[in-house]
């Protein structure tokens, strides 16, 4: 047998010995039965679903997820710190474009959250999650970077004043909400912030005396 023969057959059964030992290092499971070591799941396409690290069955670093039809890009990063159940998330278009970020305890969001426009930089609104439900002030901008809106969430629902304004920083709207319900004064601009017409709310319906306005009077 020549020599570049044997190195041959060497090479080989080096590398399949390292296909095998990498198989076999692939989701596996330590001696109580949890997860361990590295993790890949697949679509039924063979594409990947996600990857990650376990340790004693908890998620561990930095975890990755994709999409069925492209494994180009993940749509969602998630990276775990200190054997902590709250995670670093971010996500992504299937093109690789920031969509959102902020921090989630298992499958809730919560804290602080910030969504970004199509160019995945400039920041489109930002909100404040508990247990997964919206809570306090909730902003949006628009790309100029003018607020939009800005309004209150309470358990999930609308509470307090909203207001809206134009791109030129005009305001347009300022209301209050009662879960979820039109509930209070009212007040309507045109977008010179000349006053229209005013009144009141209750549960969605307008109630009592409203006024409607030319040139403010």
């Amino acid at each position: 047998m020549n020599k570049l023969f044997s190195n041959f057959l060497l090479l080989l059964f080096f590398g399949i010995t390292f296909n095998v030992f990498s198989q076999e290092t692939i989701n596996q499971f330590d001696l109580a039965g949890k997860r361990t070591g590295v993790w890949k799941k697949y679509y039924h396409n063979k594409r990947i679903r996600y990857e990650g690290t376990f340790k004693a069955g908890k998620e561990v670093g930095i975890f990755k997820f994709y999409s069925e039809t492209s494994s180009e890009h993940p749509i969602i990063i998630k990276n775990y710190k200190n054997n902590s159940e709250v995670s670093e998330v971010k996500f992504y278009t299937v093109k690789g474009v920031l969509l959102s970020e902020g921090k989630m305890k298992r499958k809730d969001r919560i804290g602080k959250w910030i969504y970004y426009h199509e160019d995945g930089k400039t920041m489109m609104s930002e909100e404040n999650y508990e247990n997964g439900l919206l809570n306090g002030e909730v902003k949006t901008y628009y790309k100029s970077g003018k607020l939009t809106e800005e309004l209150h969430y309470k358990n999930g629902k609308l509470n307090g004043s909203l207001k809206r304004y134009s791109s030129e920083g005009v305001l347009l709207d300022d209301v209050i909400y009662k879960d979820d319900k039109l509930h209070g004064p009212a007040k309507y601009f045109n977008v010179e912030g000349k006053l229209i017409y005013s009144g009141n709310y209750e549960n969605d319906e307008k109630v009592g005396k409203w006024e409607y306005f030319n040139n403010e009077e």
